[in-house]
């Protein structure tokens, strides 16, 4: 049972990871190669349809990982598996406080209602985007250890 949980969670994690990758390194540079008003529709799109999806995604990998530490406590690799479990919960933690409430703004703008500073804050999403990205994949490659 214990194997079954590991290897779900690893692949959980992993596309987890994916997603957080792509959009970072092919979604985000295609958006922000579109001219203004489609890189903004595109980005509060994107918004709208990944902020549904991603913190049932990222609390249930945190609780995977949470109940793989347990269900494994006195087995190899425990460590590396806790140490990935913060690191995941860090990412939760500053989706929470550095990029939802950016995210939460975006998703309301159309090119009538957005701000003046709205690359500006599109710019600073994807630098604490780029940092996330990083939590996520030292977790996950934790989490891959821990497997050998």
């Amino acid at each position: 049972m214990l194997n079954a949980l590991e290897i779900v969670t690893t692949v959980i994690v992993g596309v987890m990871v994916g997603v957080e990758f792509s959009v970072a390194f092919v979604i985000g540079p295609i958006l922000n190669a579109l001219p203004e008003d489609s890189r903004q529709l595109g980005h509060a799109h994107g918004g709208r349809m990944l902020g549904a999806v991603m913190p049932v995604w990222y609390i249930g990998s945190l609780a995977l990982v949470g109940a793989w530490a347990a269900a494994g406590w006195h087995h190899h690799g425990t460590g590396l598996v806790v140490t990935a479990g913060a690191l995941l919960l860090l990412s939760v933690v500053m989706s929470l406080l550095l990029l939802v409430p950016i995210n939460d703004r975006n998703k309301t703008w159309t090119p009538e209602n957005r701000p003046e500073d709205w690359k500006e804050q599109m710019n600073r999403w994807e630098r604490w985007h780029y940092v996330r990205v990083a939590v996520i994949i030292a977790a996950f490659a934790l989490l891959v250890t821990a497997l050998v």
